[in-house]
């Protein structure tokens, strides 16, 4: 998945698919099977990440709501793909069993919405939940379990502020039949990629969720229980990196990569 070419409206959220070749060097009979519109002529805020697959051998992903103030309410506007989770078919069409499927006014690829920027998504190893984090904007990076038809609050409800300082809209951060957050961090961890660890290296780590941090330079280890985070670890922060994405290997050890184009290793001794 990844951004579209320019269009006469600006830049977009699309997910393509196609076949590795046989020698792991090309992509071949890429075909764009989903656009997340309207497009914007902006550069932030496209969310972007994408998992495969869930129960069903559906595909779920992540848009972003763009970050300009004329976007922003889109997250809120179920005829909008912006700010949302989508879930949809190897093909691209809606996936059965959406909650907004037949009602007016609502896109049936819709899943949950009200969403910043998801740039981490990932289901539990066990439970089969989607886990979600997103940006906040100053403040209120955000930990979401994400469930059908779910309003996640954005931009009405934020533990963040403005990046001038200025409260976002009414700067409240709860109200009636908005979700609020499993865990969110102030000041911010600014969470990209996520990932859930099954390895049997160190079974202390087991069923445990990885997050990497751009602007706050570490891996945070979260622990969670009964839907809860009852700990948090922070890992290489010495490092000095901006950890964009994290993924378990087939030896069981966990891999980050970073903005700078380091790749960690993180296993037992």
């Amino acid at each position: 998945m990844g951004i579209c070419g320019q269009y006469p409206a600006g830049t977009l959220t699309a997910v393509a698919k196609g076949k590795l070749s046989a020698d792991e060097k090309s992509f071949e009979e890429a075909k764009v099977i989903y656009q997340a519109t309207p497009a914007h002529k902006g550069n932030l805020h496209y969310g972007g990440r994408i998992v495969f697959f869930d129960k069903e051998g559906n595909i779920v992903f992540s848009t972003g709501e763009r970050s300009d103030l004329v976007t922003r309410p889109l997250a809120q506007d179920l005829n909008a793909a912006l700010g949302k989770i989508l879930r949809i078919t190897k093909d691209g069409q809606p996936a059965s069993g959406n909650p907004f499927i037949g009602k007016a006014n609502a896109r049936p690829e819709i899943y949950s919405y009200g969403h910043r920027n998801p740039q981490g998504l990932a289901f539990h190893p066990e439970t089969g939940d989607l886990w979600e984090t997103e940006f906040g904007p100053r403040g209120g990076d955000e930990l979401n379990k994400i469930q059908a038809g779910i309003n996640y609050g954005w931009p009405t409800i934020t533990y963040g502020i403005e990046y001038k300082g200025d409260k976002v809209g009414a700067g409240i951060q709860q109200k009636e039949g908005l979700e609020q957050p499993v865990y969110y961090w102030d000041p911010v961890l600014s969470p990209s990629g996520i990932t859930f660890y099954t390895g049997q290296n160190i079974p202390e780590w087991k069923n445990n969720l990885f997050i990497c941090g751009l602007s706050s330079t570490h891996i945070a280890r979260i622990i969670l229980k009964d839907n809860k985070v009852i700990g948090e670890e922070r890992l290489l922060g010495s490092e000095g990196q901006r950890f964009r994405d994290i993924t378990q290997g087939p030896d069981g050890a966990l891999y980050a990569i970073t903005d700078l184009g380091r790749l960690y290793k993180i296993d037992k001794k």
